[in-house]
């Protein structure tokens, strides 16, 4: 296995970089709140929305994870986005979003998608 802090510094850098390309997506589209509220939510699904704690929630611990290399073991937040933006009809706007989310799963689980 290689050192870690080699393979640690590029999975790090991606990730981050994934991460502010999940964040100018969200302004781009304007799922992005200047002032959001405070709230505190035990998953997605307590969350005043899903962009709310996409914001609030997993950009925030998200960086932190890449701020210190310490990944969970597994990231489904595609498959969340998948559910609040393709469950009835597909949310246009939010196509990019949705793949940027998946691509973040990706770099965490370590797997190439198709």
């Amino acid at each position: 296995m290689k050192a870690s802090s080699g393979s640690h510094s590029e999975k790090e850098r991606r990730v981050s970089a994934k991460i502010d390309e999940i964040e100018g997506e969200m302004k781009r589209i304007g799922f992005w709140h200047d002032n959001p509220p405070d709230f505190h939510a035990g998953n997605y699904l307590e969350a005043p929305s899903f962009e709310l704690w996409l914001q609030c929630v997993f950009i925030p611990n998200a960086r932190r994870a890449a701020d210190t290399g310490q990944y969970a073991g597994d990231s489904q937040v595609g498959l969340m986005a998948l559910r609040q933006y393709a469950y009835h009809e597909v949310a246009p706007a939010a196509l990019p979003l949705l793949s940027l989310l998946n691509e973040f799963d990706t770099l965490i689980v370590g797997k190439k998608g198709s």
